[in-house]
């Protein structure tokens, strides 16, 4: 036979949560008009980044679609000639796609790439109405052109030699011979 507390306070304490929020205000985000912001470390929609002269980081080596777990990024590597460059090595991404169809934005790809040529942004609106769009190309991923950088293909105007320019010696000593001329001008 069921004692009083079991007849009684167990249902009452089954309703608590709906009790206790039953006459809140509910917390409604109007989307897509008024949008949250992610979290800062938030993996979206990938990014192929470029130097500050506007050459490509991606030097087309595949690793990021060796380390997709989906199957989901194709890479073809080309060489750079002396007449078309695109990134400042010996070789540049001839063809990157994503297919969003079916990335599971794990990140992966973003821990192999070897010169931080690939990231992920905050965007997160994949959706779209056919599944020919969701297969981004590299044109879809590149970053845009900041002031300042230039369109490949274009010599590299970094420093004199590759070292020279991923290390960023070259842009180390233009500013250091920048503030030297400039305090011996005073």
């Amino acid at each position: 036979m069921a004692t009083l507390k079991e007849q009684l306070w167990d249902p009452i304490a089954g309703f608590g949560v709906t009790f206790r929020t039953m006459f809140k205000k509910p917390v409604t985000v109007q989307y897509p008009f008024e949008k949250r912001p992610t979290a800062p470390r938030f993996h979206g929609r990938h990014q192929l980044n470029r130097w500050p002269d506007g050459l490509e980081k991606c030097i087309g080596c595949e690793l990021c679609a060796w380390a997709c777990p989906a199957d989901a990024i194709l890479v073809e590597g080309a060489s750079n000639t002396e007449d078309e460059r695109f990134s400042p090595g010996e070789r540049y991404g001839r063809v990157y796609q994503i297919n969003y169809l079916r990335c599971i934005l794990c990140g992966l790809c973003i821990e192999a790439c070897p010169t931080r040529a690939l990231t992920m942004t905050n965007e997160y609106e994949l959706a779209d109405s056919s599944r020919e769009s969701l297969i981004y190309e590299k044109s879809d991923l590149l970053a845009p052109l900041l002031p300042g950088m230039e369109a490949p293909p274009h010599e590299m105007r970094l420093g004199d030699t590759e070292r020279d320019y991923y290390r960023g010696d070259a842009a180390a000593r233009a500013v250091a011979h920048g503030s030297a001329a400039a305090g011996g001008e005073q």
